[in-house]
């Protein structure tokens, strides 16, 4: 009997539903129309073959044939580069800039002060075993969450989308996070109206629908989460 295994697929993201920044990857393959199987990721057991492919023990990994891409950042400005038809980046400094400075703003500031606080409390620590949520975290993350509507609320009173008057990679970075977010019912998406019509628009884009099958063990999607209407 044979103990091979089955050759990996040519086109991969090693990724976990919930992880942001595995999301933002994952927006930006489907609104390139680049088909990838996806292969769920327990990136915090460290199999040696997760490490083998990303040192840094962090998805999501993209892999496209014999190349072994990670980092969300990188794979994205990678896939803008590859393959820039439709555009997720503007065509000036000025516009490419503020793109990356919003990205920058989601995944550094955001990410640590509302997702590691809400997320992270409310399904990591179930999902990898570390203990009850704090409830000092969740309070701060519900606190801090309120602070970044507004502020997109402020960009969005004077633009169509979040850099500019153009979809762009920023809009992805903050719709990962925020998805995440919503499929444990922790937006206020009554607070801004603006917010609110941005992410409707966004959410109804073909490239969201696989974020919206997403199904993660042990935490029932919201009766909302899915739906395009809220």
């Amino acid at each position: 009997m044979s103990t091979d295994r089955p050759a990996p697929p040519a086109n991969a993201l090693y990724h976990y539903p919930l992880s942001p920044f595995s999301r933002k990857v994952r927006l930006t393959l489907a609104e390139k129309k680049i088909e990838v199987k996806l292969i769920e990721e327990r990136y915090w057991e460290q199999d040696p073959d997760f490490i083998r492919r990303n040192p840094a023990g962090k998805v999501p990994i993209l892999k496209l044939g014999s190349r072994v891409l990670a980092d969300s950042v990188a794979i994205c400005e990678y896939l803008e580069e590859a393959h820039p038809t439709p555009a997720l980046m503007p065509n000036t400094p000025e516009g490419r800039y503020e793109v990356r400075r919003l990205i920058a703003w989601f995944d550094d500031k955001f990410y640590h002060e509302v997702t590691t606080k809400l997320v992270g409390e409310r399904v990591f620590r179930k999902v990898m075993g570390t203990g009850y949520p704090d409830s000092g975290n969740v309070k701060s993350g519900s606190r801090a969450i309120k602070y970044h509507l507004d502020y997109m609320a402020q960009l969005l009173e004077s633009r169509r989308w979040l850099a500019g008057n153009e979809m762009s990679l920023a809009d992805f970075a903050a719709a990962a996070h925020l998805s995440c977010l919503d499929y444990i019912s922790d937006v206020d998406w009554n607070r801004s109206d603006v917010v609110k019509d941005w992410y409707a628009k966004i959410k109804s884009r073909p490239a969201f629908r696989s974020l919206l099958a997403d199904q993660v063990s042990g935490f029932p999607q919201p009766q909302h989460y899915a739906d395009l209407d809220f």
